[in-house]
């Protein structure tokens, strides 16, 4: 059974293919096929309880990620406080191996739990991301050592639990959300997703602040150890708002069609998705070497600029620059469908490249009127949350399979993590050794780059129906020789059953045409 599987497999070509497809009537999202164990058909999923799923799975995924926005933005405060409680133990070494605890984290969550949701599912790599920050939140708030640098290793041991957490979150929520997204409402996908993912994620750096602001009104500066454990211990209490409904949440309709659980045939999507991969890591590299960093050092720039450097006045700039940044994510979904995905990324990046060299050539000039240097500041920001923030996570949803989309993702994420662990890692020392003027115009430099890696290796989405890219994926694995089983449930099947005819003819055409 196996070898004749394989020879119609891997040389029958488009003539089976298209036999395949035509033995069902039905389009492959309803597809019914036997289980296993008997002849009955599998369980059938009712329309309606997926129907109320796909809702809840968009709005928990915005609620959840508002948690991940949060941790990400925490550090920007918390690093003027640490260096003002502990001057002399805080030193640049100390505060950026805390700060890169979480990046550290977050690439290898990614990583994991990309391949998790592929493997098992959306709702058990969700439900592991969230238990994860909250453990990690809790140990960050306890944290104690013998000595000063004891506390502050516990403390990066804490946070890199968190990043596994969060990291994780990105694939898993963000796969999720497409795919319910593309059921739920398919025209408006798009801005959809971006309202569900970068918003909540963008909101988090004014909400840790504000958050930040109302601690340290009723603690004063004198009880600075309770404000930075209160301001962890909040990180822990957001995720667990939607935990009751992530428990409830089904995996979509896509998943139950298109999931590769075993046997996944890597060599073969490296070679269908090669060109994507290079343009998703490398523009996500990009972004995130100059967001994370200015994130998460933006406090200590803003207090060497304000002219009394008080933490209140620190925070109040810090909030005005994380509102700034807003605008940029509600445009960038406006331009959405308009403009197209790839435009609207590649104007991000040239935003990079106009604000960053008007602060890196006048710097001396703006740092001395400080809301002036702010506004600017938060344009450039705002400029990368209308290009890369909004598309990046849009398009490495929507330019994989379902069946290898939490994967790909998650590594186009890892990436992407990657490049903000180097851009934290070089922040300071850049700082020093060329000047603070440099770290901006560096911004420029990624900005150019990141319009090249853009225009010519990230597809053009037009934001068509998933489902065609995942029979198109399909196809192509059969034609090249894979046989297995794709999907769970009710919608469980050879991976040649259910083409539907149009996609064959559609790829017939394509290779007549060459």
């Amino acid at each position: 059974m196996i070898a004749t599987e394989e020879k119609r497999g891997s040389g029958s070509g488009e003539g089976d293919v298209m036999a395949a497809a035509e033995k069902h009537e039905r389009p492959p999202s309803v597809v019914e096929v036997a289980s296993a164990e008997s002849s009955e058909p599998a369980l059938v999923v009712q329309t309606k309880k997926q129907r109320m799923s796909d809702l809840f799975t968009i709005f928990c995924s915005g609620f959840a990620l508002i948690s991940d926005g949060y941790q990400n933005n925490l550090m920007t405060m918390t690093n003027v406080v640490f260096k003002a409680e502990y001057p002399k133990e805080y030193t640049a070494a100390v505060s950026t191996r805390v700060s890169n605890a979480l990046l550290v984290g977050q690439i290898i969550g990614q990583i994991t739990i990309g391949l998790t949701c592929d493997y098992l599912g959306r709702k058990v790599a969700i439900v592991s991301t969230t238990l994860m920050i909250v453990l990690g939140g809790i140990l960050a708030t306890a944290a104690h050592g013998a000595t000063i640098d004891g506390m502050f290793w516990m403390m990066t041991i804490a946070r890199g639990i968190v990043g596994f957490g969060a990291g994780g979150e990105y694939p898993a929520s963000s796969a999720s959300a497409t795919e319910s997204a593309n059921e739920y409402t398919l025209k408006q996908r798009g801005p959809v997703f971006i309202l569900v993912t970068n918003l909540p994620l963008a909101f988090g750096g004014p909400l840790a602040v504000i958050v930040f602001l109302i601690v340290l009104a009723i603690t004063t500066e004198a009880h600075l150890s309770t404000l930075w454990r209160v301001c962890f211990g909040i990180g822990c209490l957001l995720p667990l708002t939607v935990f009751y409904f992530r428990l409830k949440m089904l995996n979509s309709k896509l998943y139950r069609r298109g999931a590769i659980k075993k046997s996944v045939p890597y060599k073969l999507v490296l070679r269908y998705y090669w060109k994507s991969l290079i343009g998703t890591c490398g523009a996500w590299f990009l972004y995130d070497f100059v967001i994370f960093p200015n994130g998460v050092f933006s406090g200590v720039i803003i207090s060497s600029v304000v002219p009394d450097r008080s933490i209140r006045r620190t925070a109040e700039y810090q909030l005005l620059l994380g509102s700034l940044a807003l605008p940029g994510v509600l445009l960038g979904a406006y331009l959405c469908n308009r403009l197209g995905r790839k435009n609207v990324m590649m104007l991000g990046f040239v935003g990079y490249l106009v604000f960053g060299l008007i602060i890196g050539i006048a710097y001396d000039q703006l740092t001395k009127i400080t809301p002036l240097f702010i506004v600017f500041y938060g344009l450039m920001l705002s400029s990368g949350n209308l290009g890369p923030g909004d598309m990046l996570g849009l398009l490495s949803s929507e330019s994989y399979a379902t069946a290898v989309r939490g994967t790909c993702y998650g590594i186009s994420a890892a990436i992407g993590k990657a490049g903000a662990a180097i851009g934290t890692e070089a922040f300071l020392p850049i700082q020093r050794n060329l000047g603070k003027r440099w770290t901006f115009i560096i911004a420029a430099l990624c900005g150019i780059a990141g319009v090249l890696v853009t225009y010519f290796f990230i597809p053009d989405i037009s934001g068509a129906d998933l489902s065609e890219e995942d029979e198109r994926f399909r196809l192509y694995l059969v034609k090249n020789g894979w046989v297995g089983e794709m999907g769970e449930l009710d919608l469980k099947a050879a991976a040649g059953d259910g083409i539907p005819a149009e996609i064959v003819q559609e790829d017939a055409g394509e290779r007549d045409g060459k």
